[in-house]
């Protein structure tokens, strides 16, 4: 009898290769005729491994693609992206390869090989059990995760339902990733008034001198409690070294665990004042991933537990990360989510950017145990 995870070292070879393949097609976020090229090729994998055309989705140029199995409604998405954050010619010093254990190249932990994982384990779940297997599963691969998903998010939450399983990468010991912080962005503007700074700084009003106080408070509203990080980023501020500045702004990133928290840190966000009475502050931005809480993973990661044991597959092990991903979107809208089950490495967005061989071929099988799982009522297991 051929075993899940036999099947899964069998695909190995030929996972290694499409990564590989992928990589070599590089595709960042902002380079919109590189990640359409990116896509063809995702697309004709998915043709060509599965006998299935994804549908493609193109806002604002950005480039996604959307496969449906069967003709039952979704119970399961599988989710990933094909944009990286490399730019273009980074493969000149940093070429696709398998070397010394691990798959190098960029994009290839985050996220390519976790894509090209996902369209093995379909294959794999079809092999096993045939092709009825797949009915309600959809995969969806988009194209702007890295910065920020501002046109697939709709794409996300619309196609979302009965579960997700995020093929982001795992945990640098292989670590499913089960909590993720929510992130919130802003941008504290503050308005005073010009004046010379040598003849008259008493007519003005000092914008960097009122947003300093603000940068104090904004600080503050962190919370080590709750492992709520509230970070001042980028602030600038005057014209000329000789006159007093009118204009002033911080940017403000922010982690959460719980929605409560991201309420809370917004409302003292919408709260802050200046001290001179005349000096004018504007709060922009707000909310851009809600968190993945414990609750949202939770049954699947005991799912996973069960199938990894009727498998002979390693048991996995639950971590919670400051980093999201467009699985926080998933579990926003109460959809269950698991997340980190593609490669496992280390140095994603970093030159040492790897994911170790050893690791792809237990992962892929656990990915095909859960898709035969959750798609079959009463489900018999995986193996």
């Amino acid at each position: 009898m051929t075993t899940l995870l036999g099947l899964a070292e069998q695909h190995l070879p030929q996972i290694l290769d499409d990564a590989i393949a992928l990589i070599e097609i590089e595709s960042p976020s902002h380079d919109l005729e590189s990640v359409a090229r990116s896509a063809k090729w995702t697309s004709d994998l998915i043709q060509e491994r599965l006998g299935v055309s994804p549908d493609w989705v193109v806002v604002e140029g950005r480039t996604h693609l959307i496969t449906r199995f069967g003709s039952s409604p979704t119970r399961l998405m599988l989710l990933g992206h094909h944009d990286t954050v490399w730019p273009i010619g980074t493969l000149q010093r940093l070429p696709a390869a398998v070397t010394d254990g691990a798959l190098r190249g960029p994009g290839g932990l985050d996220m390519k090989l976790g894509v090209v994982q996902a369209i093995h384990a379909l294959a794999i779940t079809r092999d096993l059990h045939g092709p009825d297997a797949l009915d309600g599963v959809t995969l969806m691969v988009t194209g702007d995760e890295e910065i920020g998903s501002p046109t697939s998010r709709a794409l996300i939450e619309e196609h979302a339902a009965g579960a997700v399983l995020v093929l982001e990468a795992g945990g640098d010991g292989g670590e499913l990733k089960t909590v993720r912080k929510g992130v919130s962005l802003y941008r504290i503007h503050v308005a005073g008034r010009a004046a010379h700074a040598g003849l008259e700084p008493e007519k003005g009003i000092n914008a960097a001198v009122e947003l300093s106080h603000l940068v104090v408070a904004i600080s503050a509203m962190s919370s080590p409690e709750h492992a709520t990080t509230v970070t001042p980023t980028v602030t600038a501020s005057g014209t000329t070294t000789n006159t007093v500045p009118a204009q002033a702004f911080v940017d403000v990133d922010v982690r959460a665990t719980s929605a409560a928290e991201q309420a809370r840190v917004d409302a003292n966000m919408r709260a802050l004042r200046a001290i001179h009475p005349e000096a004018v502050v504007t709060v922009t931005g707000g909310v851009n991933r809600p968190p993945l809480e414990a609750a949202m993973s939770a049954p699947l990661l005991a799912l996973a537990a069960q199938i990894s044991l009727d498998n002979d597959l390693p048991e996995p092990v639950g971590l919670a990360v400051g980093g999201a991903s467009d699985g926080n979107f998933t579990a926003g809208i109460g959809v269950p989510t698991l997340d980190g089950l593609g490669g496992v490495g280390g140095g994603a967005h970093a030159e040492t950017e790897h994911a170790l061989v050893s690791f792809i071929a237990p992962r892929t099988a656990l990915v095909a145990g859960l898709i035969r799982t959750i798609t079959t009522e009463g489900g018999d297991g995986a193996g």
